[in-house]
């Protein structure tokens, strides 16, 4: 057809450097080789898709083998367009300038045929030009074939490389050229050129819509061009912002600002009905959450570096109100919403239903808005506290009063020496009571259910205060534990620290430690209770992997069994046995510790004197 219709990125493909957009450092290079005669003999153009490395490539065979109007012009810079080679080069019909897509064309027999082709002269141009697309994809042999001549080509011979993927070239052709990288189009040069365009096709943009086109692209002229063509035949003469929006799934920049704010006050209410309602009106819940996760990246940009350049294509509207929130929001919540919100994305994109998994997100979010963070909680702590409050707190954790001293108790006035009425009858004693009992886990001992006598059931006993307990001394050791929990009489607790406990470390208020098999596995929390209600101190306990101590009841099986050793190498005992057949050794004790030490005598006192 005649009339064919030409996508924008073929029709205004750039046909000179001077036409290239973002590409300033290529143009600069280029330029200055050509002017000084200094052209290398392979190039190798590297960048992200659509961001013009094989159209460079043509533009450089093109100033290769432009000979100008007249016929006799050089290599230059500024291919006129007009001259025999460079309409068949813009037509690919040059037989000199051979484009090959190595992503097909990438065996080694493919690269010995252009070896071989390239030991001759060009038939019509001055320069013979292989132009490799997707380098990358060429085979190890074919990469190995291509390397002697590569390194020393014939003079009339020109490589050019482009590839997407430069870090899967081996470095033996990355020696062998010259690099260029081109770099991605920044969103507000891009939203120019687009509008540029758009002028002369005779369509009218916005500029926030030319700036979306512009931020969809990633960088890419051929993606931007792409949307422009999609959206042109959207909207026929006007393309708005809504239109642009509708048309790419993207969230309305202000409804962001809405749902953010939403988020960082905790109204979850708001926050999920500004969600639904983006998706209603055609919003990609995914890209809600990104589009949230750019508006935090550049909220936290504006409140590290103020003056830095905005490069993210932001309207004015946008950098006004983006610069308000940047001043209420914290940096440590703008960094967990970051992490959060990385975390969701990657969440959502896995569940099976996005919009639900994005929702649980924004949840989460709203609902640590109003926590604080570690600086504070640490500034917190570190607060002493008020006056009344220290005033409860000591008399909360107070020691029991001493006694008074023996002068004051002998100041003290006597009780009166007449007996009463009640205490001089002798006390009557109490009737048989034959009481049911019942073990009660909760409290880990035993409760009395009800009580019957001679005649039924009657009352229970009245329940007798208990003195308060004295504080226990200092525990050193694991030693004390053990020795502690029989004297407040905790027998189960006890037989489970000496049976099923191994110590890693102990120290004084802090004990690691590792459960074996015949353990609870809420000892260590019973543990710590008890010893923070007995010690008044704060107690941590920590289960630990390595393998620690024996148990204690390990050791003392190991202490009895050394004993009893000891005592059948005894003479005296060996004595024993042999006077006395059948006999053995139950048990060993340590006479000195069995023994009760004796009490002290007064020897002002006749020991017959006490015979009551």
């Amino acid at each position: 057809m005649a009339n064919a219709y030409r996508v924008l990125a073929r029709k205004y493909r750039p046909t000179t450097l001077a036409e290239l957009v973002g590409q300033d450092v290529l143009v600069r290079t280029l330029t200055n080789a050509f002017s000084s005669g200094r052209i290398a003999h392979a190039f190798l153009l590297t960048g992200v898709r659509g961001v013009g490395k094989t159209t460079t490539a043509r533009i450089i065979a093109r100033a290769m083998n432009c000979i100008g109007p007249d016929g006799k012009s050089g290599p230059t810079i500024a291919p006129c367009g007009v001259c025999e080679h460079c309409k068949a080069i813009a037509e690919d019909r040059s037989v000199d300038v051979l484009e090959i897509d190595a992503a097909t064309h990438n065996g080694v027999d493919d690269i010995r045929a252009l070896t071989e082709g390239s030991r001759y002269a060009p038939l019509n141009a001055r320069t013979k030009v292989y132009i490799l697309d997707e380098m990358h994809m060429l085979s190890k042999a074919a990469v190995a074939a291509l390397l002697k001549t590569l390194e020393e080509p014939p003079p009339h011979v020109v490589f050019i490389f482009a590839t997407t993927e430069i870090r899967k070239l081996p470095l033996t052709i990355l020696s062998r050229c010259q690099r260029f990288d081109l770099r991605r189009v920044e969103p507000p040069l891009l939203a120019q050129h687009l509008t540029n365009i758009c002028a002369k096709e005779s369509v009218t943009i916005e500029e926030e819509a030319a700036l979306m086109l512009g931020r969809a692209a990633d960088g890419s002229v051929r993606d931007g061009l792409s949307l422009l063509d999609q959206a042109m035949a959207l909207s026929q003469d006007k393309i708005t912002s809504a239109l642009v929006q509708e048309m790419l799934g993207l969230a309305d920049r202000s409804r962001t600002f809405d749902l953010l704010d939403a988020l960082f006050s905790g109204n979850v209410t708001d926050a999920l009905g500004n969600l639904r309602a983006q998706y209603d009106l055609g919003a990609d819940p995914v890209l809600v959450l990104q589009d949230l996760m750019d508006l935090v990246h550049w909220l936290t940009r504006l409140k590290a570096v103020p003056t830095s350049p905005d490069r993210a294509a932001r309207t004015a509207a946008e950098q006004e109100r983006g610069r308000a929130s940047a001043t209420k929001v914290s940096m440590p919540t703008l960094a967990r919403a970051w992490s959060m919100l990385l975390k969701g994305l990657d969440e959502a994109a896995q569940a099976p239903d996005p919009m639900a998994a994005v929702e649980m997100v924004l949840v989460r979010l709203a609902y640590v808005a109003d926590m604080p963070s570690p600086a504070e909680v640490v500034e917190k702590l570190n607060a002493r506290p008020a006056p009344a409050a220290e005033a409860r707190v000591s008399q909360r954790v107070a020691p029991l009063a001493p006694p008074p001293p023996p002068a004051a108790r002998a100041s003290a006035p006597p009780p009166s020496s007449a007996p009463s009425p009640a205490a001089s009858r002798p006390p009557k004693p109490p009737d048989p009571v034959l009481r049911e009992a019942s073990w009660d886990k909760g409290a880990g001992r035993a409760t009395s259910n009800r009580a019957k006598g001679p005649d039924g059931p009657v009352a229970p006993y009245p329940t007798l205060s208990q003195p308060p307990r004295a504080p226990i001394p200092k525990i050193e050791t694991f030693a004390d534990v053990i020795r502690v929990m029989g004297e407040r009489s905790e027998p189960r607790l006890r037989a489970e620290l000496m049976q099923g406990v191994h110590i890693v470390k102990f120290v004084p208020g802090s004990i690691d430690l590792r459960l074996n098999a015949r353990a609870q596995k809420d000892l260590p929390q019973r543990l710590v209770l008890k010893l923070q209600e007995w010690t008044g101190t704060m107690w941590i306990s920590t289960l630990s992997r390595e393998q620690g101590e024996p148990t204690y009841a390990e050791q003392e099986a190991a202490v009895r069994e050394a004993r009893m050793t000891e005592a059948r190498a005894d003479p005296a005992v060996q004595a024993v046995l042999a006077a006395f057949p059948g006999a053995e050794i139950r048990d060993v004790r340590d006479i000195a510790k069995a023994a009760p030490a004796p009490e002290p005598t007064d020897p002002t006192t006749d020991p017959g004197d006490d015979l009551s």
